[in-house]
């Protein structure tokens, strides 16, 4: 992982929440690739390399997912469910990002094994000042192994 791009999979139907987090994220001096879809059939098409995706070129394995639960197609909370449960992708870090503080939502996702659960602010700073402090952690501040196996 040194010295090679961290790359997320942002996984969010709002383009202005979507461009928040890319704003936000290009801030960083580490090469981040950020790849974007907008719907959870998407996500995990590019997970497993189908349509669109299936030049591994094209669709490297993601560092870290951020996933929004109400999605169209294919719910959020099934996505978390099929990454946790393939053995290729269990260990791909998932933060929910979501706009659902329903406690119902937060024991399914924990269920499922997400790594963190964060509920978007509706006031536009507190969700600037989420996304640089969530940068922070997850892309200058967390370890990640040279290779996950």
């Amino acid at each position: 992982m040194r010295g090679e791009p961290v790359v997320i999979l942002l996984v969010e139907d709002e383009p202005a929440h979507a461009e928040i987090v890319r704003r936000n994220f290009q801030g960083f001096r580490l090469a981040n690739q950020l790849v974007h879809v907008t719907d959870g059939e998407a996500a995990l098409n590019y997970l497993y390399r189908r349509e669109e995706f299936r030049e591994a070129s094209q669709s490297p394995r993601p560092n870290l997912v951020l996933l929004d639960l109400r999605l169209p197609k294919v719910d959020g909370l099934e996505v978390l469910q099929t990454m946790k449960e393939d053995p290729a992708l269990c260990q791909i870090p998932v933060v929910i990002l979501t706009t659902s503080a329903a406690e119902a939502d937060l024991v399914k996702a924990y269920k499922y094994h997400a790594n963190s659960y964060l509920v978007k602010p509706v006031d536009f700073p507190q969700f600037i000042t989420l996304m640089e402090t969530l940068g922070y952690y997850w892309l200058a501040w967390n370890e990640y192994p040279y290779e996950v196996t």
